[in-house]
């Protein structure tokens, strides 16, 4: 499978003109899966203390009419998380896109930051949805929204499935990436999986793009950066077949 990580901006100019070079990559790449970042296109609004209900509704408006663009990448799966809004309560929403089947929603996010700059708590309802494995065609997956990255838990029970890959859509921060990293090799190395995450940029740092995707062992295949700010890899899924035999995961059964 054809898969494509990103580092895309959310202001009106920059995502625009992003926007199109993503679908020209994606398109002349034939990307199979694209994965979005955290909250693509919308206002990060975890920077705010204060819930504000009209910013909410509109970047739940905005990230709607973000959809309806999805099918300009060309690609059979889109993954990525987004504001949604069920029976008045505000969720932190991760999703799967696709052409012939639309919007569907996967598994809410459950573990939130409260601090300065990621206020997350204040905005999003917890959810209690379980890790469990998805599918896009012939990829088997996980999804891990970010933050939920370091339940580690999880990466066992992909194992155990199993999943050919744990998908993170992201928004952290550039002065932390080596650690980001680090759970990133982490995750890939415990479930016998390629772990494949896209990442928000903002000019301050707060998020500071770098896409991966890493195999089942951790080594890595594909960094985006502000240079090269897109990346596909053909992943080879019998890999994770056969890392399931071996060690480390082999031992936990």
């Amino acid at each position: 499978m054809r898969v494509t990580v990103c580092e895309l901006p959310y202001e009106r100019l920059e995502i625009k003109s992003m926007w199109n070079a993503l679908c020209a990559h994606t398109r002349s790449r034939r990307s199979e899966l694209v994965v979005l970042p955290e909250f693509a296109f919308v206002e990060p609004v975890w920077n705010r203390e204060v819930f504000d209900h009209q910013v909410w509704d509109a970047q739940v408006k905005l990230f709607d009419h973000w959809l309806e663009r999805l099918p300009e990448l060309g690609a059979e799966h889109v993954i990525g998380a987004r504001p949604s809004t069920q029976d008045g309560a505000c969720f932190n929403e991760g999703f799967l896109w696709t052409p012939a089947a639309g919007y569907r929603p996967l598994r809410r996010k459950r573990y939130l930051p409260d601090e300065p700059g990621g206020w997350e708590a204040r905005w999003f309802q917890r959810a209690n949805d379980p890790f469990r494995v998805f599918q896009a065609g012939t990829l088997t997956f996980g999804l891990n929204i970010c933050t939920e990255l370091w339940a580690l838990d999880s990466y066992a029970a992909y194992a155990a499935v199993p999943a050919s890959a744990v998908v993170a859509p992201r928004a952290t921060a550039a002065a932390t990436i080596e650690k980001w990293l680090a759970v990133g090799r982490v995750a890939a190395v415990r479930a016998g999986a390629y772990c494949i995450s896209s990442n928000r940029v903002h000019p301050d740092g707060s998020c500071g793009g770098v896409g991966w995707i890493i195999d089942p062992d951790g080594q890595t295949l594909a960094l985006t950066s502000s240079e090269s700010p897109f990346a596909t890899v053909a992943l080879d899924l019998s890999a994770a077949v056969a890392a399931r035999s071996s060690y480390p995961r082999y031992v936990f059964r």
